[in-house]
């Protein structure tokens, strides 16, 4: 939407506006291209180029009404780009079934996450989900860590929520794997030091 005026729609102008949200969100949307990507100096860029493409949006007189979640679009398409750029292919297309949501697996309720959150730390699990593969991680990232759900997830990422829940689903099933190993290393560990 175009703003002859040059001021925001909930008033002000575009630039302290787009301050604001500068201030607000550069630090979630770097953390979050953070646990993305798994690599620092992409991820500052990632940002910067995402702060730089809205500002040129809103300079040439569009109205952004909400802010936060048009950042987060325009940085997981940038992400998505990256992901292109390392011919990274979709793992999960060939799994997309009509009648596949979230609720259909019981690994997603919220008394299950919850327990699965309490059994470890938040150092821990950060570790372990940096070792998932990038389309588990990225999908896990945004339910979990951004709170997003699946119907929104699959709008940033132009998958069928379908895929995104089973995405969920063999992510969370992953992370449960490698945390019951590592908790069995830790107590194998701790025998042996007795």
């Amino acid at each position: 939407m175009k703003d002859p005026d040059n001021t925001g729609a909930q008033g002000g102008s575009h630039e302290s506006r787009f301050l604001e949200a500068f201030t607000e969100y550069s630090d979630a949307l770097f953390r979050h291209a953070s646990m993305r990507i798994s690599d620092r100096e992409k991820s500052i860029d990632l940002v910067h180029d995402t702060f730089t493409k809205v500002w040129t949006y809103v300079r040439n007189g569009h109205v952004v009404e909400n802010y936060r979640p048009f950042l987060y679009k325009v940085l997981n398409n940038l992400i998505i780009d990256e992901y292109r750029k390392q011919k990274e292919a979709s793992l999960d297309a060939l799994f997309e079934r009509d009648g596949v949501d979230e609720g259909s697996f019981p690994e997603l309720s919220e008394s299950t996450v919850e327990a699965l959150a309490a059994t470890i730390d938040g150092k821990q699990a950060f570790d372990l989900i940096a070792l998932l593969p990038d389309a588990y991680r990225e999908v896990l990232i945004m339910r979990f860590v951004d709170g997003l759900g699946p119907r929104e997830i699959s709008e940033l990422v132009e998958e069928s929520e379908n895929v995104i829940s089973v995405r969920i689903h063999r992510g969370l099933k992953i992370l449960r794997d490698k945390i019951e190993s590592s908790a069995r290393n830790m107590e194998e560990n701790r025998l042996k030091g007795k």
